[in-house]
Formats: C-alpha cells, structure tokens, sequence
C-alpha cells in the first residue's frame, strides 16, 4: 500500500501549467475560436445505410448524399453484404488476436491472393486501415533485428495524405525529403541528393484527395528508374473505379507495372468499411510480416470485412459497367457544374472540389444545400490550406441523372442567393 506521503502531489514551479484547471481553459479557448471562426465541424448522424440517398437526424426527408467515398455503390451492395453475414456464420465476428500468433484464416490469405492478383503484383499484406499501411511501410523496412544498417530516404508529394505523412515521421532515422506538390524537377534534384542512401522510395497519393488532380507518374516512374528509386503508390481514392479497369492512377497512366509499391483501403470504393493493404514484390512484404508494427500489434482484419472485401473484388473483376457508369456521371456533373460557372478543379476524377475559399462561407453554403435535400460538407482549415476552402463533391455510380441534376439545381441556387456565381 502506497504511505500517504506518495499520494501527496508533487510541488513544482510551473505545476499549475499543467493542471486540468488550465488545461479545460487552454483548451476551451481554442475551441471557442474554432466556432467564432465558422470552422466548427459537427457531425451529422445518418441513420440509414450509406447510400445515394441516406436518411440523417434532424431532417423529414432522405437527402441526396453526395459527400461520400462510396465510389461504386457497394456500401450496401447486397451480396457484398451477404457474403460478408455468410462469412461471420463460417468464420466468427473476430481472431482476438494478431497474425502471426492465433489470427490468420484461410480468407485472410484469399484476400490477400485477390488484391496482389487485381493489382498485378507478386504479394499482399492486409492492414486494419489504409493508415496502418502508410504507418508501417517504411519503419518496416529500416527496422533492423541485426546489426545491419540500413540508410533509407522517403521522397515524398508535399500534398500527400497525412497517413503517409505520418508514416513518414515513424521511419526512425531515415532521410526525409519533401518535393514541391506534382513538380518533377524539385523530385529530380531531392532524388539526386539521395543518392548516397542505401534504399530510395517516392511516395505519392495516386489521386490527391482534396483536389482530384492525379501525379505525373509516368514521369515519376522514369526518374525513379533514372536514379535507383522504388515508387509506391497509394491508390485509396482509385482502387476499384479509376483506371480503365479500376486498377488506379497507376493503370490510368500507363505504369501498373512500372509501380514498385500500391497502398490502398478497402474503406472506400471497395465496400466501405474498413481495412488496407500493401501490395508489391514478395520480398517487401515478407519483410512487412517480419517488422511492420500496425500489422504485428494490431488485430486481424475482421472476418465479416474479409468476406466482403471477396466479394467486392470478384464484382469489379468480373465487370467494369460500375466503374463506366461513374465515369459517365461524374463527366456529365463537371461539364453542368462548369457551363453553370463553378470554380472546379480540372479533371476527370469523381471527387470534384467547388472552389469557395472562405471557411464560413462554405460551411454555410453546405448548411443551405442540406436545406434543399444535398448532403455536402464544407472543408476548411485545417483539412485544407488557409483561404483554399471548398465544398468537395464526390460521385457515386448509383446516383441518377435525375439526382445528379437535382444537386446542380440546388448548387446553381444556392450560388447564386450566396454571389458566388
């Protein structure tokens, strides 16, 4: 037992600092700024499956969702959805553990199987989120059980998503360096002053997910073979809808099999639950399964995502009409967006930003739009740089032309009532 003199506080200068007086003070200014600021971001609840039209708390009506990564429709896919009750029946809800001691299944290993084979590569190993991905990648790779050292550089897009930058910051000793957003010469002179590390990898989103706007990866991939490079790619805004066969921004350039390394979620277009992986050459995730601590210390994917996931990857694999059917919407939603005077980022891709600018102007703009039956969100700092804020709509497959044109409607209104156009 613990003598009363161990249970008195410690006594030091600056002890009040820290506090939880000061610190709810501290704290609650900051949150008061954010909501005087018209930065506040309050969750709306839906109560109905995701889908293009959900049902949200507080409103009479089902609204139209266009703020969503549900790229194919699959969120409530019906037999996405059996297959994943089906697994739960034959495999339970969950391992209760990680990998390598009581936690991998037969699906585990036939999901894995169907990602290295969709994406054209040798192995697959799955993560409980594409965040864990990013977070284990290159730790894993410079993290030594011998005496080896290993000097590692991580070139990477200033824009990429904060996972990766994340994952980045993880990597021990490695070299950081950071190129201007999409410039190849600014990639070129970083990859020249790596030359003296023992391993080089660029890493860059395949699609940057508040612009749309995609790398010149060709391009990428010619100066990683210029300089000894591996490049990974992270397709979570691709995989299963961009590309001529949905196999991502590397397919829609023309280098699926010039790219080393392919980060992605099965979060998004793949069904959106949850879930990740890493896809590339056997030897890189063989060293993953040895070092990569998301994937080590983190519990197995569970079985009902797994089944899902099956079948979500049987689905895009056996067809592309969904992916085709997205790529007709979101050109007919950019053109009507433009002709009606919209500041869109130029594109092809689903997610399509309406260039606003101000952070309580968009957020008002979203509140508006939800009046008319549109679910949107106002992005703003910190999500976005300063005065870059906007309302990003994503494109779903399952919206109709009738939907779609009932959101440009609403948009053109509310515009106009706010002198945006």
């Amino acid at each position: 037992m613990l003598t009363a003199k161990f249970l008195k506080p410690i006594k030091t200068q600056n002890f009040a600092l820290f506090s939880s007086h000061s610190a709810k003070k501290l704290i609650q200014k900051q949150l008061d700024d954010i909501r005087d600021a018209g930065l506040w971001k309050a969750e709306r609840v839906i109560i109905s499956q995701q889908s293009s039209a959900i049902a949200v708390k507080g409103t009479q009506h089902d609204v139209l969702n266009f703020c969503a990564n549900n790229y194919l429709g699959l969120a409530n896919d019906y037999s996405l959805m059996q297959s994943a009750k089906r697994t739960i029946d034959t495999h339970g809800l969950g391992l209760s553990s990680v990998r390598f001691i009581c936690g991998t299944q037969n699906i585990h290993k036939e999901l894995e199987g169907k990602i290295a084979k969709f994406h054209k590569k040798e192995d697959a190993i799955l993560y409980s989120s594409c965040f864990d991905a990013n977070a284990g990648l290159f730790e894993g790779l410079i993290n030594p059980t011998t005496d080896e050292k290993v000097d590692l550089a991580i070139i990477s897009d200033a824009l990429n998503h904060a996972s990766i930058i994340d994952g980045v910051r993880l990597a021990g000793k490695a070299t950081r360096l950071r190129y201007n957003h999409c410039d190849m010469k600014d990639l070129e002179e970083k990859l020249k002053s790596a030359q003296k590390c023992d391993i080089r990898i660029i890493i860059t989103d395949g699609v940057f997910s508040m612009d749309g706007d995609v790398p010149p990866l060709k391009e990428i991939c010619d100066l990683a073979d210029k300089y000894d490079s591996l490049v990974c790619v992270d397709e979570s805004h691709a995989t299963g809808f961009f590309g001529k066969t949905g196999r991502g921004a590397a397919e829609h350039c023309g280098v699926l099999d010039r790219v080393d390394i392919i980060n992605s979620t099965l979060g998004k277009a793949m069904g959106g639950s949850s879930g990740g992986f890493t896809t590339g050459p056997k030897y890189i995730v063989d060293m993953l399964r040895q070092r990569s601590r998301p994937y080590l210390f983190s519990n197995t994917l569970a079985p009902a995502v797994v089944g899902a996931a099956i079948k979500a990857f049987d689905t895009i694999s056996e067809s592309t009409e969904l992916r085709d059917k997205l790529e007709e919407n979101t050109l007919y939603f950019r053109k009507k967006m433009t002709d009606a005077g919209f500041k869109i980022m130029p594109g092809v891709h689903p997610i399509i930003p309406i260039m606003l600018y101000e952070g309580r102007l968009a957020n008002e703009f979203a509140d508006e739009m939800l009046k008319r039956g549109i679910y949107v969100i106002g992005f703003s700092y910190p999500v976005v740089p300063k005065g870059q804020a906007r309302i990003r709509v994503q494109i779903s497959a399952k919206h109709t032309k009738e939907q779609l044109d009932k959101a440009i409607n609403a948009f053109i209104e509310v515009g106009k009532s706010k002198k945006v156009i």
